[in-house]
């Protein structure tokens, strides 16, 4: 059977067919099979597990693992190892749920005693281990275990295949994971410290593979803070063996791989954006990823050709991620990424790919270069990338969308003259209709984008937003349990409520649900920033010319102005006083009324405390103030 099967996937699926996996099974689970039959059982199996993704089903099915897992607790190590070895192969399957290996809480104790057994065993478990770790719970478990001092001294190991696998294993267990990777820091292995194997393991003499891999070890560690962005080993080290990485002469899954562990390195820290941005000429060299495959690829390996060409768009998808990366912060950055050839053209067809994963790296990048004023104002005019943009918006998956939504809103800014073309496609039903989604992320972009498109404003502008808004919605999100909506719907209130003309018209038709509303958020258990808002749209409903009359006849209003005057933060003060400054301004109607019922109240003698204030701000506003009732 092991000579008929081995190459031949026919002959695998055959047997399947014909029964022979339990029959295999029940020998190797025999008491009175001896050694070499399990040991032989145990080969076939995983030459079966060699084949399609449908035969580790089928072995799946049959309840392989159990089996194979019952085999290690042999005495025998041949018969382990083959055992070992068909668990390998079953599990870096993508159709085998890695949570098998976590079910019986034995096992990973067992794995970690077998490792001293021989390369064999190593190299296997390490590279289940690598495959079968996914996320924080697993980490912990394998870290528990001892997983750090049981493998580390195994990156000494005279096997290259037993070094590799397990420094696979420490990128996996790094990831993310600050407690790890505080731990690795300070391992020894014959005396050196880990993070200076690592250094050594991506050198230029070393397989690709291992300069990768030991590239990502750093990497993660560095964004788990257990390695400084400033460290050598970062700077010198691994930017410019990840940047290395990208070069043409690199294989199609080595330039991905580079490219989005740079993105990952750099996202967060100006400075390694910049080092990576100037070095080897990067952000052109990026460029070829979209030209691919190219000419230079010896055409004669058209296997090699055939795949690269159904993997072209992971190279894209790559690209756009680590230029979203370098000019995340940089304006010179940004310059220069979007003066590369055919940049936004490339951009643009990227968000109408059919790979969400083209679409949502492409938004991504295109949100990147959006944060910067000028190119809001120039390459983004002339491309007209705000069409695109809201074709994306109509129905995306939640990821993509809230990227897009969130480029929008710069978009959407009072300089940016894309402003007007959005508007007129339908943009305030698409915000409104975002305000309503259950994804907190979504409701801040939508009602973010709303009132950046109120600032400054013409009135019809802000009729149609409130009027598909709905005051209901309206109040709904000042009640959101989401503090980034509640403070946006703040803004939005107050965009809606300036100048004069809008401030009554809107109070005229909307009054008293937005005193009620006001009221509620300053009797709320609510922060000092939303209070300040709150109280900045008191002052704004203060301007209006008929619009004051709803606070001097609402007393409950009055008195808690009077009370945020006197409060121990500065400023609420502030913005108390810029209310009372607009009632009782005299050049307008009224003003003698509305100050004698102030006075009444004690205002007066508020102001006059106040006007000694050690602070300036507050001291001169009480003054001003002051100076209204001698005038």
């Amino acid at each position: 059977m092991k000579n008929a099967v081995i190459g031949n996937n026919k002959q695998k699926a055959n047997l399947i067919v014909l029964g022979a996996v339990p029959r295999l099974l029940y020998l190797l689970q025999q008491e009175t099979s001896s050694t070499e039959l399990k040991t032989e059982c145990a080969v076939v199996l995983g030459s079966l597990a060699m084949g399609t993704e449908n035969n580790v089903k089928s072995l799946l099915d049959c309840h392989i693992i159990p089996a194979l897992l019952q085999g290690l607790l042999s005495s025998d190590l041949k018969f382990i190892e083959a055992c070992l070895r068909c668990l390998r192969t079953i599990f870096t399957s993508p159709v085998t749920p890695e949570e098998l290996l976590y079910t019986d809480a034995t096992v990973i104790p067992h794995l970690m005693a077998l490792l001293s057994r021989s390369r064999y065993t190593q190299e296997y478990i390490c590279q289940i281990f690598s495959h079968c770790c996914k996320g924080p719970d697993h980490q912990t478990i394998l870290f528990n275990h001892g997983a750090v001092q049981n493998i580390a001294h195994l990156l000494t190991s005279v096997s290259y295949k037993v070094r590799m696998q397990a420094l696979k294993c420490f990128s996996v267990l790094a990831f993310e994971n600050p407690q790890v990777s505080m731990t690795l820091v300070n391992v020894l292995v014959d005396g050196e410290l880990l993070p200076q194997i690592f250094v050594k393991m991506l050198q230029r003499d070393k397989p690709i593979e291992m300069q990768l891999t030991s590239a990502k070890c750093l990497t993660y560690m560095c964004r788990a803070g257990a390695i400084r962005t400033d460290d050598n080993c970062i700077v010198l080290k691994t930017l410019p063996c990840l940047v290395r990485m990208c070069s043409k002469e690199r294989l199609l899954e080595e330039r991905v791989e580079g490219a989005e562990t740079l993105a990952y390195l750099i996202e967060p820290d100006v400075e390694l954006q910049r080092i990576a941005s100037i070095t080897d000429h990067l952000i052109a060299m990026l460029a070829d990823y979209f030209k691919y495959p190219s000419s230079v690829s010896a055409i004669t390996d058209i296997k090699r050709l055939d795949h690269d060409l159904k993997h072209a768009h992971e190279l894209r998808q790559a690209a756009f991620k680590l230029y979203a990366s370098l000019g995340a912060n940089d304006e010179d950055i940004r310059k220069k990424i979007i003066e590369t050839e055919n940049m936004m053209d490339r951009i643009v067809t990227g968000l109408s790919e059919s790979s969400v994963k083209v679409r949502l790296a492409a938004v991504r990048c295109l949100h990147s270069l959006s944060r910067s004023v000028q190119q809001l104002r120039t390459s983004f005019q002339d491309h007209a990338v705000w069409k695109p943009l809201m074709k994306v918006l109509q129905n995306a998956p939640d990821e993509i969308l809230v990227v897009a939504s969130s480029m929008l809103c710069n978009l959407l800014l009072e300089f940016s003259p894309s402003k007007e073309p959005i508007l007129e496609s339908g943009a305030v039903e698409l915000l409104c209709g975002l305000t309503q989604s259950e994804n907190p992320a979504l409701r801040v972009n939508g009602i973010w984008a709303l009132m950046n498109m109120a600032f400054q404003a013409e009135q019809k502008i802000k009729a149609d937003i409130l009027r598909s808004l709905s005051t209901e919605q309206l109040f709904r999100l000042l009640s959101d349990s989401d503090l980034n909506v509640l403070m946006k719907t703040l803004g939005l209130l107050r965009n809606l409520l300036s100048t004069r003309p809008h401030i009554d018209k809107i109070m005229s038709t909307h009054g008293k649900q937005i005193m009620q509303a006001v009221t509620l958020i300053l009797e709320g258990e609510h922060n000092i920033e939303v209070k300040e808002q709150t109280l900045c749209i008191l002052a704004n409903i203060a301007d209006g010319t008929t619009a004051k009359e709803l606070i001097m006849t609402n007393d409950d209003i009055l008195q808690k102005i009077k009370y945020y005057m006197g409060h121990s933060h500065v400023k609420l003060q502030l913005a108390a006083m810029v209310c009372i400054s607009n009632l009782v301004w005299n050049e307008e109607e009224g003003s003698q009324e509305r100050q004698d019922k102030l006075r009444d109240m004690g205002i007066v003698d508020i102001l006059h405390k106040l006007s000694q204030s050690p602070d300036s701000n507050l001291c001169d506003k009480a003054k001003t103030a002051l100076q209204q009732y001698l005038a």
